[in-house]
């Protein structure tokens, strides 16, 4: 077989037939590069999608933590007026009972839980509700504790009880 560029014969190929060849040959870059972009739009969605799924089963998670440990709120305040009931005479109930008390904090605190209870400083009322207020000079500042407030993972679970002063 001769070649018509060796033999000088250049005319004797016709140039329209490479055409059909390049032409299909784009026709299929094109659509591979289709497939590419749908493919990795549908990989960033799916990625898109698991990582809402985990937020979501997270948030789920501490909802639930934080709607039992409010459930045992109220056990929380029992131990608190128990312990204030025992403290002028201490016998070995009282000290098992602010054992028991002091149990239940630290567990509590180790997943989360931080107790509002700290007299002097200043009202805030996003985690205070004053209850009673009594004159005083300067700036509101919280000058009892009524009932302890509690925060769970850093969002205010219950607002402390308080009486203010100032």
């Amino acid at each position: 077989m001769s070649d018509p560029i060796i033999d000088g014969d250049v005319g004797t190929t016709p140039r329209d037939s490479f055409l059909p060849v390049v032409e299909e040959a784009t026709e299929a870059e094109k659509e591979r590069d289709e497939y590419l972009d749908a493919l990795q739009r549908l990989q960033a969605e799916f990625e898109n999608y698991r990582k809402r799924v985990s937020r979501s089963s997270s948030d789920a998670g501490v909802r639930a933590a934080g709607d039992l440990v409010a459930k045992l709120l109220p056990v929380l305040d029992a131990f608190d007026l128990a312990q204030v009931h025992f403290s002028s005479t201490p016998t070995e109930e009282a000290e098992a009972l602010a054992q028991a008390r002091g149990l239940m904090l630290d567990t509590l605190a180790k997943e989360g839980l931080e107790r509002i209870d700290v007299v002097g400083l200043d009202f805030d009322p996003q985690i205070h509700d004053a209850v009673a207020h009594i004159e005083g000079d300067g700036g509101q500042v919280v000058d009892e504790v009524l009932r302890a407030g509690y925060l769970w993972k850093g969002a205010v679970l219950r607002p402390a009880m308080v009486r203010v002063k100032g």
